[in-house]
């Protein structure tokens, strides 16, 4: 926008410029013809009625007609030619129309050293016959003036658009910062720093605000609806298939199938769910933690959750899936914990580690590789063993994060998460 603005002031002053070219060379056209046509009055004094030339008037006038070197005049009439040696030819005249001009004609040659001249032109009629009175001055006379006129002229021209072009700059840049206000909130929404841009916008703008609020809100209703879709779905799936796999564990062929079965419901549920991951969300792990605490605490009063987390510590994760996510681990830790479990967490680099440990059995490392694994569900099997570690571990993989199972320092299940820092 501001190249093409430019560009057609740049454009604007030139036809300007050429304009005020024009002009002024007409005017010295005009005061050039005025003193041709003085030169042509002064020459007139000097023909009687006759067509003589009066060779004493002529020279008391010839002072005035000698105005420099290149300036020349010529008397043609029954008597012959006088005047300048080297008047130039002309060309010819244009033809006359119905009524043939009283006045002075203007006319246009070339000397003999190929400079342009511009001479006026006037006929007498005599009782002898005509007389042509001819006086010419080099064009030098008007292109001097114009070309020294000009340069000023296209300075200032310059002056002008540079100006132009700085004030366009200038209301350019104060006439789009709402535009890159707007830009911004729109990329902060994209960022998950913000759910909504202002609608405080100008009266062109304030539209456009409104329309992409409510695209945002449309996108997180959908997001909201499927994400809820994929979890009742996954909470209804979840019992019915285990029990089918707990009534066929004796029978091989169809437990085979059942697995399958429950292989595949997985593996398209967690399509469905991370299609679905907000990936701008930014959930604060202190505040996530409180509240899984005091409801985990209150399901299982025998347990004591020691809680370390640091209030600035904000992960990358819904707040939904954070709390499915945390609270299968501390409900897993709580019901195998002989009296204590700690919720602790820290930042490194880019990343958020939390670790949820109990003092209970905990599960030996032949094991914890498999009870973690997707489709294996050591708590629907009846060992009370790891409750949640499977579907805590799918969660987490969608979110780019991971899951590792270790032993606890006081001989416990140790559970350490790392997650995206927001």
């Amino acid at each position: 926008m501001l190249i093409v603005s430019a560009l057609a002031t740049a454009l604007a002053l030139a036809l300007a410029g050429a304009a005020m070219a024009g002009l002024l060379g007409r005017f010295v056209v005009e005061g050039l013809d005025r003193r041709l046509d003085a030169e042509l009055t002064l020459l007139a004094s000097a023909i009687d009625g006759d067509g003589r030339v009066d060779r004493a008037r002529l020279e008391r006038v010839r002072g005035a007609l000698d105005a420099g070197p290149e300036w020349r005049w010529r008397i043609a009439g029954p008597d012959g030619v006088l005047g300048s040696a080297d008047f130039p030819p002309l060309d010819p005249a244009p033809p006359a129309g119905p009524i043939a001009p009283q006045g002075p004609r203007p006319r246009e040659g070339v000397a003999g050293n190929e400079a342009a001249v511009h001479a006026r032109e006037l006929v007498i009629a005599t009782s002898r016959g005509d007389v042509t009175l001819s006086a010419a001055a080099p064009r030098s006379v008007v292109r001097r003036p114009i070309e020294g006129a000009l340069w000023p002229l296209l300075g200032a021209l310059a002056v002008v658009a540079a100006v132009l072009t700085a004030a366009l700059l200038v209301q350019l840049r104060v006439g789009l910062a709402p535009l890159r206000r707007l830009r911004d909130q729109v990329a902060a929404i994209r960022g998950g720093a913000r759910a909504r841009v202002e609608e405080d916008q100008p009266s062109e703008l304030r539209p456009l605000a409104a329309e992409l609020n409510a695209l945002a809100a449309d996108n997180a209703a959908a997001l909201a609806a499927a994400r809820g879709a994929a979890a009742n779905l996954a909470h209804a799936l979840k019992t019915p298939v285990a029990a089918l796999a707990l009534d066929l564990r004796d029978r091989p062929e169809q437990a085979a199938q059942v697995e399958r079965i429950d292989r595949t419901i997985r593996h398209h549920l967690a399509r469905a769910r991370a299609a679905a991951i907000d990936r701008r969300a930014a959930t604060s792990l202190r505040s996530a933690a409180v509240g899984l605490v005091a409801a985990v605490g209150a399901l299982h009063r025998e347990a004591r959750i020691t809680l370390d987390v640091p209030a600035d510590l904000v992960v990358a994760i819904d707040p939904q899936d954070l709390d499915e996510l945390l609270g299968n681990l501390l409900d897993n830790a709580a019901r195998h914990a002989e009296g204590h479990v700690v919720l602790r967490a820290a930042r490194d680099g880019r990343w958020v580690a939390v670790e949820v440990s109990d003092d209970g059995p905990g599960i030996p490392a032949a094991e914890r590789d498999r009870v973690a694994r997707p489709g294996t569900r050591l708590d629907e099997r009846g060992d009370g063993h790891g409750f949640g570690l499977a579907i805590a571990s799918e969660l987490v993989t969608l979110y780019g994060g991971a899951l590792a199972l270790g032993e606890a320092s006081g001989g416990g299940l140790a559970a350490r998460l790392t997650l995206p820092s927001a």
